[in-house]
């Protein structure tokens, strides 16, 4: 089985965007963790008055300041699924994404998709139905969405270039995910924590990528940037001490609690 895992933080509109496209994905046999960085009680009182075809887990934690990685290994913990597949909360699955992945869930590699980025105007409209039906090119390109090209579904990836890892749109054994310990919790501000430092440290055990371009797609809603120069520049920092010495199993991960 595949957990499709959610990173969510305090935006019940695009949680309930993501869901009902998760509704209507055209494969079944999967169930979805809602990853909660904090204890929203509009986020729980939403999650009580719907239910869904698939199995709906929530895991949170108090609200304090950022501390993704930390809920990320909670929901890794309580997952189900032999296969681990991570989106943002700001991120729309298309209708095949979950297919997607579960062409390759028993593969030993890191599989990594793109996003769409969606305009304001499309983003918008979204909120307002509350519900996902899908998007052409043609309603992309009217719209003024931007990355076209990983909007466009194949059974193939158009690009063999390697790309880096995007912590929205991604998937891996969960066994692989649990040899490096999980995600590393001494990053406390976003960017590069639960993307760019996973990438490294699976490569260090000897992991290689394949691109799910084209074939896992998502959309990324329109909003403004939450996260700052200077917490990147600290992650940067924190990450070329940890290549140094090597430490591909991090210390403060899923085995420290």
């Amino acid at each position: 089985m595949i957990s499709v895992i959610i990173s969510h933080y305090n935006n019940v509109a695009n949680l309930a965007l993501i869901l009902d496209a998760l509704s209507k994905q055209s494969v079944s046999g999967f169930e979805v963790i809602v990853s909660e960085d904090g204890q929203d009680e509009k986020t729980k009182a939403f999650l009580a008055t719907h239910t869904y075809s698939f199995p709906l887990h929530h895991t949170t934690q108090e609200d304090i300041g950022f501390r993704k990685n930390r809920i990320l290994n909670t929901s890794v913990s309580a997952s189900k699924g032999s296969f681990l597949v991570f989106i943002d909360g700001d991120c729309i699955p298309h209708k095949h994404f979950v297919k997607a992945y579960q062409k390759v869930k028993g593969g030993n590699k890191i599989y990594y998709g793109r996003r769409v980025m969606l305009s304001q105007q499309l983003t918008t409209e979204l909120q307002e139905k509350m519900q996902f039906d899908g998007f052409s090119i043609i309603d992309l390109v009217l719209g003024g969405a931007k990355k076209l090209k990983e909007g466009l579904y194949t059974n193939i990836s158009l690009s063999t270039k390697e790309r880096g890892l995007k912590g929205c749109n991604w998937g891996i054994k969960k066994e692989l995910l649990l040899q490096i310990n999980g995600f590393d919790e001494a990053y406390v501000h976003a960017t590069v924590g639960e993307d760019d430092d996973v990438e490294w440290r699976l490569k260090g055990i000897g992991r290689t990528k394949q691109s799910m371009k084209n074939k896992a797609i998502v959309y990324h809603l329109d909003h403004k940037r939450n996260y700052n120069q200077e917490g990147t520049n600290i992650n940067h920092k924190l990450m070329q001490e940890r290549m140094k010495a090597k430490q591909f199993v991090c210390v403060n991960g899923i085995l420290s609690k």
